[in-house]
């Protein structure tokens, strides 16, 4: 059994075909029969996890097994204690109320790679990094969150799933996990 940990970069297509010629997880992977565990649209980075294991790809992706997923969210604006509280209860989206989340205000996670391109910047309006640990799996639940509350997501990073981290691992590379780590995710 192989299963690797990614780091994927901004705009790379959670496949390994595209007929638009986008990049995907082929330009940086080129172990055969591995497969996403899970979705990470294009327009977010971090931890990706791959396997050729179909029930280990099923644990990890599947809500019902309730695998806890931490990201990095940079948002609009200040968020405030208020926001965060909602985020923790649980937030109300058009297809029902989010279960509660982890959610705390950080800063910047240092040494974080630079996006290209860079998210848009304003003057006039600060932004600010929250790290956000959801039990779900809803479509683009977290920036569905953040907006809900009143502060849209400029970046979306996964920091972890479960107990495995992006730590030390640069953008656009992988890893093989070891049995060990493997089977904490089971």
């Amino acid at each position: 059994m192989t299963t690797l940990r990614f780091n994927k970069p901004f705009q790379v297509l959670t496949q390994f075909t595209d007929n638009a010629k986008r990049q995907t997880l082929a330009d940086f992977i080129q172990i055969p029969n591995v497969y996403a565990a899970g979705r990470l649209d294009r327009d977010s980075e971090g931890l990706l996890l791959l396997t050729d294991d179909g029930t280990l790809q099923h644990r990890i992706a599947h809500p019902d097994h309730k695998l806890s997923k931490t990201y990095w969210v940079q948002v609009d604006g200040t968020i405030h204690e208020q926001g965060i509280r909602s985020l923790q209860g649980g937030v109300m989206l058009k297809d029902g109320i989010t279960k509660p989340a982890q959610a705390r205000i950080i800063e910047e996670p240092c040494p974080l790679w630079q996006r290209t391109p860079p998210i848009r910047t304003r003057l006039n309006i600060p932004t600010s990094w929250l790290e956000l640990t959801i039990r779900e799996g809803r479509n683009r639940q977290v920036r569905r969150m953040t907006a809900a509350v009143g502060f849209p997501t400029l970046r979306l990073i996964r920091y972890a799933i479960g107990d495995i981290t992006l730590d030390g691992l640069d953008v656009g590379q992988y890893e093989t996990l070891s049995q060990k780590q493997t089977n904490a995710l089971s």
